[in-house]
């Protein structure tokens, strides 16, 4: 026993030992570290180190996952007739998505899987891909508002969280919410027979969906159709005339440091630009009184895509008055007829 004891503390004594003559080693390794950091830090100037992520977070805004306290696996507490999936993009990327089937189904959904939802999606109702805004999750009350209307008028629509929204993984990037867009609508389109389905952006989302539509476009599928609620031209333009950030427009600096930030974030979302190169059925909605996002530039975009567009039936403005603002066109009782009409137009 004593002799057990003895070669106990002989080891203990011996792993301190080693313990102590790395710890040189480890001082050494954690000082060049923070050295390493250090000049990293100062050999850019200070806006560098705080534009680039600063933007980031304004632009997407993901961090602010209202409403809060939902159980995102439970829509049914929300909207009827819903069920909630997950498709993954990437091997680290899982997208949360809510399935609405048509109010005339309703019935027909009840207590059903997966599986069924997936089935529903040949029946012949059109089917609307929604991408959201910056901020919140697909459980904001203005988006299930509109989700109701659609689905109140025959619509299938898939809600979608981008990577880092809601429950999605992930970090947002207009690459990665590109390739979110692209990833859900080639998931549907797969499962939807000869079922249209259209993509509807929404402020931040008309730049994913534009993005999604160029990328499907280059690849020789173009989108079935294209809704842009409250479109910008590009995220620069949108960004200095955005309320948090329009009242520094006049601080020495601030646009060029901006625009340095979005480049270095590479976030562009350039509906300007991707709009020369679109064919497929394109609607945009922007009300009179939207002060987050102004209806010229609506009207500027309408007017670029009218301009490049070939068969110039395929693009179309609507413009809505006074009393919905930039979240609640839904509201507005002509809103579901104006694009079934649309829809059923370029479709026919």
């Amino acid at each position: 026993m004593e002799t057990d004891a003895q070669g106990c503390a002989a080891s203990w004594w011996d792993m301190v030992l080693r313990n102590l003559r790395s710890f040189p080693h480890s001082c050494s390794m954690l000082g060049r570290k923070i050295a390493s950091l250090y000049n990293s830090f100062t050999s850019k100037p200070l806006k560098e180190h705080i534009f680039p992520p600063l933007m980031n977070t304004l632009i997407f805004l993901n961090f602010f996952k209202a409403p809060f306290l939902v159980d995102l696996k439970k829509p049914e507490l929300k909207i009827p007739h819903t069920v909630n999936l997950y498709i993954r993009v990437e091997p680290a990327v899982i997208l949360g998505v809510w399935h609405t089937v048509p109010s005339c189904r309703g019935e027909d959904a009840k207590g059903k899987d997966r599986g069924w939802y997936e089935a529903a999606l040949r029946d012949g109702n059109p089917i609307i891909v929604y991408l959201h805004g910056s901020a919140e999750h697909r459980a904001a009350p203005h988006r299930l508002e509109l989700v109701k209307m659609l689905s109140d008028g025959g619509f299938h629509v898939l809600s979608v969280d981008y990577r880092g929204y809601g429950d999605s993984t992930g970090e947002p990037t207009e690459e990665g919410l590109t390739a979110d867009a692209v990833c859900v609508y080639e998931w549907t389109k797969a499962r939807s027979g000869n079922t249209p389905v259209c993509l509807w952006g929404h402020s931040l989302g008309t730049g994913v969906a534009t993005n999604a539509a160029k990328v499907l476009e280059e690849k020789g599928f173009p989108v079935d159709a294209i809704i842009l609620e409250a479109p910008f031209t590009n995220i620069w333009v949108a960004s200095i005339n955005y309320p948090l950030l329009k009242i520094y427009r006049k601080l020495p600096g601030f646009l060029r440091a901006l625009m340095d930030a979005l480049r270095k974030d590479k976030i562009v979302f350039p509906n300007d630009e991707n709009v020369k190169f679109l064919s497929s059925p394109l609607l945009i909605l922007h009300g009179e009184d939207d002060n987050t996002v102004p209806l010229e530039f609506g009207k500027k975009l309408y007017e670029i895509a009218h301009n490049a567009y070939r068969n110039k039936e395929r693009v179309k403005m609507v413009i809505f008055p006074p009393g919905f603002q930039h979240n609640f066109l839904c509201r507005n009782p002509t809103l579901l007829n104006t694009v079934r009409d649309f829809l059923s137009e370029q479709w026919a």
